[in-house]
């Protein structure tokens, strides 16, 4: 075993990464795991504790997404929404107005469905089929349950054959209900058709509503303590970071915000709506004519 420890090297490692068919975050993810062996081996004595033992502290690996995730707009939304059928309509109509993740969502229980406090228990996850723990101590926080999204779930209750405390909120009937409906099956027969349906461009998953939840809350004007709660993250900058994109309608709102602050209000056209209308007009040389 020291022998095979010894005989790795970062730039290998490195390589070896660089070739793997996965994103960069699975790639950190892997390598997180390979330092953490080393630094096993360390501490019980079966290498040296140097810096030069553990190769894959020098091995970089950005954790970053290349992919821009998808922002839907509100029409968006409930246009994806309008297009599902039941179980997946009350699965998208939750996850787009909650902050529960699929695996926490698929996890769910009649029991945990609290109608007269108005919220939801989050006590588990299912992540490939396993049930298990919560991802995070600040996971296991109750979710908010508006009236109307509980009159969605009662009316579903009254639809699905397995309505009892024990059961799956959205169980299988193929399989009998002993176990939730699969995630990535929803995914590629109902959630994708219905967004490609909607008008969506980019790739939607389960996840994109989350994001979603939180880039609307902030555009909304929602406090960041608000939407830090409510997506139960343990601090506002994962909030602002992972999930908070702004979209392009803000993002032109505050450099019109900021253009009004600065030009004089004499050298300011008067738009029309939309953008291609702007440009017809040419209005740089309001701003900034020959002289």
């Amino acid at each position: 075993m020291l022998n095979l420890l010894q005989d790795i090297h970062s730039i290998a490692v490195e390589d070896w990464l660089y070739a793997l068919k996965a994103s960069n975050g699975t790639k950190a993810k892997i390598r997180n795991i390979m330092s953490a062996v080393f630094r096993h081996a360390i501490r019980y004595g079966f290498l040296p504790r140097t810096e030069e033992s553990n190769p894959i502290k020098y091995v970089r690996q950005s954790a970053a997404s290349d992919v821009i995730p998808t922002i839907l707009t509100k029409d968006q939304v409930w246009k994806i929404i309008a297009n599902l059928r039941e179980p997946a309509r009350t699965m998208a109509f939750l996850a787009a107005f909650t902050d529960l993740r699929i695996s926490e969502l698929l996890a769910l229980k009649w029991a945990d469905i609290d109608f007269a406090r108005s919220q939801i228990n989050v006590r588990r996850a299912i992540v490939y089929g396993v049930v298990g723990a919560c991802k995070s101590k600040a996971s296991k926080k109750p979710v908010a349950l508006d009236p109307i999204l509980g009159d969605a779930l009662h009316q579903w209750r009254l639809k699905t054959p397995y309505s009892k405390p024990d059961d799956w909120v959205f169980a299988s009937a193929k399989l009998n209900g002993t176990k939730p409906l699969n995630p990535s099956m929803l995914r590629k027969r109902h959630l994708t058709p219905a967004a490609k349906a909607a008008g969506v461009s980019g790739k939607v998953g389960w996840h994109t509503f989350r994001r979603t939840l939180a880039s609307l809350f902030i555009a909304e004007g929602v406090d960041v303590k608000t939407v830090q709660e409510s997506l139960r993250h343990s601090t506002s900058t994962i909030t602002l970071d992972l999930y908070a994109q702004a979209t392009t309608f803000n993002k032109l709102a505050a450099q019109r915000k900021l253009i009004e602050t600065i030009v004089p209000k004499t050298q300011q056209p008067i738009f029309p709506a939309g953008l291609s209308s702007w440009a017809k007009i040419g209005y740089c040389s309001f701003l900034f004519p020959r002289r």
